[in-house]
C-alpha cells in the first residue's frame, strides 16, 4: 500500500515527461490510482463536486443539479463525477482549438484540473470567452438583495443577484452601467402568477443564468416594484473573481430546473460563490429551503462581505421627500400634482423661496414617479411636470439633497425564518398543549425589524394540539400559504390591502369539529395611526369543502376590522371578524380576537392569544400562551 501511495503521489510530477500519446491514458490511470489509494479520490474533491453541481444522495452516489446534457462531457456525467472528470481530462488535452474546445467551454474546470495535475498545456485562445470577460470588466463582485415584493409570487421572499463592478479609478465610475449575473425561472410570458407559483414549486420551469446591465435591474426592482436594494460588496480576491466568471461562463444558457423553495435564485448564486472561494460551503447551509434573506445571512456569517450600501427605491425616496414637507405643504403638493392648483396660486406664492423650491422638487419627483409607474397618463403628467420645472427654474434658492434614512436593521439582520412554537391553552372546557412548526417566513406579530411593516407571509405551517381530557392528538391547522399585505394609504399613495390563504383547518359543523380544506381571501384598506400603529378594514370571503358539511361545501362573505401595533419590543393584533355562511349552516360567525407577542430577543418571543367566538348560538372562548423560537 505504501508503494501504491508513493507512486500515486509522484504521478503529477511525472506527467510532463510523458509523450503526448501517453498523456491522456496516464492521467486516467492516475485518477484510478488515487481512487485506490487511502487519500481522497479527486472526483470526490469538494471543488470538483461544486464545479459539477453534484449533490450526494441519501442512498449513496451523486447526482448533478444541472439538467442540460450539454453541461456534461460524459454520457454518464450527470450521475458520475468520476466519469465526468475522466472525460474532461481527455477533452482538455485533445487536439484542436477555439471556442468549441473543452478548455474554452469549461475554463474553470480546465484551470482546476491543470493545477491539480500540474499539466503543461499549450496556450489556447478562446475568443468568445475572452471577449465576454473583457466586456464584463469585473474587478469586484457585489451581492445585491432586493427586498420582498408580495404582489408577485416569484419575489415574495426577496431576490438576490450578483453585480460585477468595474475598476473604480475615481468617484465618477458609474456602477449603474455595471453588469449583473442572475438566475431565474424561464417562465412563459403568458403564464399568470398562479401558474407561475404552481410550476415554480414543482420544478416546471427551466432556470437560466443571465447577464444584464444593473440599470435594468434598478428599473425593475426599484422604480417599478418599489423595492429597496441592499448591496453587499464581497471581499473576493482577483483570482477568485476570475474563477467566478469562468464558472458563470460554464453554466450560462445551461438549464438548471428552477424550484421555488430550494434551487432558486439565491441557491444558484451560493454555488457560484462556493466555486469562486473553495471551502466556503455556502450550499451546505441549505436544508429544505433557500430563502434569499437567509442566504445573505450565511454570506455575512462566512465573513465574505467587505462593505454594505443601501439603495432606496424610487417609492421610498419620493415618500421620504414628501414626508419632510409640513402638513400644509403636503396638501399643496397633492393639489399641484393633481392639477387642481396652479404653481402661481396665492398659497404657493406666499411661501419662502426655499420652501417653495422644496415643494416644487418633491412634487415634481412624485409626478414623475407616478408617470414612470404607469399609474398616471402622460397627458396629465407631462404638462404638470413642465409647469413645475418652469416654476422651479425661476427660484435661485437651492435645496440640500435629502436622502431617506438607512434602516437601523437590514433585511439579513431580522429574525431567522424557521419558527418553532410551544404553547398551553384552553378551548371551551378542554385543556391542550400545542406544537407549531413554520418553515417560513414572517407574520404580523413576529419581531418587525428587517421586515416590511404590515406584511405577512407563511408557508407550510403545521399546528398540532394534544388535548388532555381524552389524551388525543389532533391536527388543528395546516397552512399551505397565508399572505397578508397591509400597505397604508395616504393622500399620495392609495395601495390596496389584501390577503389570501389556503390549507386545512378545524371547523365547527354544529355537532363536531372536522378538518376541512379552506380557501380564503380579502381586500380593503389600511391607514397609519402613528409610526408603529395602523388600522385596517377588509371585506373577506371564505370557502370550505368537506363531506361532513351537509352540502359538501360552504361559502362565507364577511369582514375583518382591526388594529396592528409593531414595535421592536412588543407587537399586537386586535380586531373583530364576522362571517355569514350562506350555503350549509346559514349561521353567522362572530369573533373578537387579541394577540400579543413580547420580543425577548431576535431569536425568542413570548406570546399570548385570546379569542371569543359566537357560532351556532353558542359562545366559545379560546386562549393560549407560549414561546416562539426562531432558527
Amino acid at each position: 500500500m505504501a508503494r501504491l501511495l508513493s507512486t500515486c503521489l509522484r504521478w503529477p510530477l511525472m506527467l510532463p515527461l510523458l509523450r503526448p500519446g501517453l498523456l491522456a491514458p496516464g492521467l486516467l490511470f492516475a485518477t484510478h490510482c488515487f481512487a485506490e489509494s487511502p487519500i481522497q479520490p479527486l472526483h470526490t474533491d469538494p471543488v470538483w463536486l461544486t464545479l459539477g453541481h453534484y449533490q450526494q444522495a441519501m442512498t449513496g452516489g451523486y447526482t448533478s443539479q444541472a439538467d442540460d446534457p450539454d453541461f456534461f462531457l460524459s454520457p454518464a456525467g450527470k450521475h458520475s463525477p468520476k466519469d465526468e472528470l475522466d472525460a474532461t481530462l481527455r477533452a482538455i488535452q485533445a487536439d484542436g482549438e477555439g471556442d468549441s474546445h473543452a478548455r474554452c467551454q469549461f475554463p474553470a474546470r480546465a484551470a482546476w484540473l491543470q493545477q491539480q495535475f500540474q499539466l503543461e498545456l499549450p496556450p489556447m485562445a478562446c475568443p468568445a470567452f475572452d471577449q465576454w470577460t473583457a466586456t464584463l470588466n469585473a474587478e469586484h463582485v457585489t451581492l445585491v438583495f432586493a427586498a420582498s415584493y408580495l404582489n408577485s409570487p416569484s419575489s415574495m421572499f426577496g431576490h438576490t443577484f450578483l453585480r460585477l463592478d468595474p475598476p473604480q479609478d475615481d468617484a465618477s465610475t458609474n456602477l449603474l452601467l455595471a453588469n449583473t449575473i442572475s438566475y431565474a425561472a424561464d417562465a412563459a410570458a403568458h403564464d399568470n402568477e398562479l401558474l407561475f407559483a404552481y410550476k415554480g414549486i414543482f420544478g416546471g420551469y427551466p432556470g437560466v443564468t443571465s447577464v444584464e446591465p444593473y440599470y435594468e435591474k434598478i428599473r425593475l426592482y426599484s422604480d417599478i416594484e418599489h423595492r429597496d436594494l441592499w448591496e453587499y460588496r464581497l471581499n473576493l480576491r482577483p483570482a477568485e473573481v476570475a474563477r467566478l466568471l469562468a464558472h458563470t461562463w460554464e453554466i450560462r444558457n445551461r438549464n438548471f430546473d428552477y424550484y421555488f423553495f430550494d434551487e432558486n435564485c439565491a441557491y444558484r448564486l451560493l454555488a457560484l460563490i462556493d466555486a469562486a472561494r473553495p471551502g466556503t460551503d455556502l450550499i451546505g447551509e441549505v436544508s429544505t429551503h433557500a430563502i434569499p434573506s437567509d442566504t445573505v445571512r450565511w454570506v455575512v456569517a462566512k465573513d465574505l462581505v467587505a462593505e454594505v450600501h443601501y439603495r432606496p427605491s424610487a417609492a421610498t425616496s419620493v415618500s421620504y421627500a414628501l414626508g419632510q414637507l409640513p402638513v400644509a405643504q403636503q396638501r399643496l403638493a397633492v393639489a399641484l400634482a393633481r392639477g387642481a392648483l396652479s404653481v402661481n396660486a396665492p398659497d404657493v406664492a406666499a411661501l419662502e423661496p426655499a420652501d417653495k423650491a422644496r415643494l416644487f422638487d418633491a412634487t415634481y419627483d412624485y409626478v414623475r414617479y407616478q408617470s414612470a409607474a404607469k399609474k398616471w397618463p402622460r397627458e396629465h403628467a407631462a404638462p404638470v411636470s413642465h409647469d413645475l420645472l418652469v416654476a422651479r427654474s425661476q427660484i435661485s434658492a437651492t435645496t440640500a439633497t435629502s436622502e431617506p434614512t438607512v434602516p437601523a436593521v437590514r433585511d439579513d439582520q431580522g429574525h431567522n425564518t424557521f419558527r418553532a412554537s410551544v404553547a398551553a391553552g384552553r378551548r371551551a372546557d378542554r385543556n391542550f398543549t400545542q406544537l407549531t412548526l413554520r418553515p417560513a417566513y414572517h407574520d404580523l406579530l413576529d419581531p418587525p425589524a428587517g421586515y416590511r411593516h404590515g406584511a405577512e407571509l407563511e408557508f407550510l405551517r403545521v399546528d398540532a394540539r394534544y388535548y388532555t381530557d381524552n389524551q388525543s392528538l389532533e391536527l388543528e391547522q395546516l397552512t399551505g400559504v397565508a399572505i397578508r399585505s397591509l400597505s397604508t394609504r395616504n393622500a399620495f399613495f392609495q395601495p390596496l390591502s389584501w390577503q389570501v390563504g389556503f390549507g386545512g383547518r378545524r371547523t365547527d359543523t354544529g355537532s363536531k369539529r372536522v378538518l376541512a380544506p379552506y380557501l380564503e381571501g380579502g381586500v380593503g384598506g389600511s391607514w397609519a395611526l402613528g409610526s408603529n400603529t395602523q388600522a385596517f378594514a377588509l371585506a373577506t370571503v371564505d370557502a370550505e369543502i368537506d363531506d361532513d358539511l351537509n352540502k359538501g361545501y360552504d361559502l362565507g362573505p364577511g369582514a375583518d376590522l382591526g388594529l396592528v401595533f409593531q414595535h421592536h419590543t412588543v407587537s399586537a393584533l386586535a380586531g373583530v371578524k364576522r362571517k355569514a355562511w350562506l350555503v350549509d349552516n346559514l349561521q353567522r360567525q362572530d369573533q373578537l380576537y387579541v394577540h400579543t407577542n413580547w420580543h425577548l430577543s431576535r431569536a425568542v418571543s413570548a406570546f399570548a392569544a385570546f379569542t371569543r367566538e359566537h357560532h351556532f348560538d353558542r359562545y366559545h372562548t379560546l386562549w393560549h400562551v407560549g414561546l416562539h423560537v426562531y432558527f
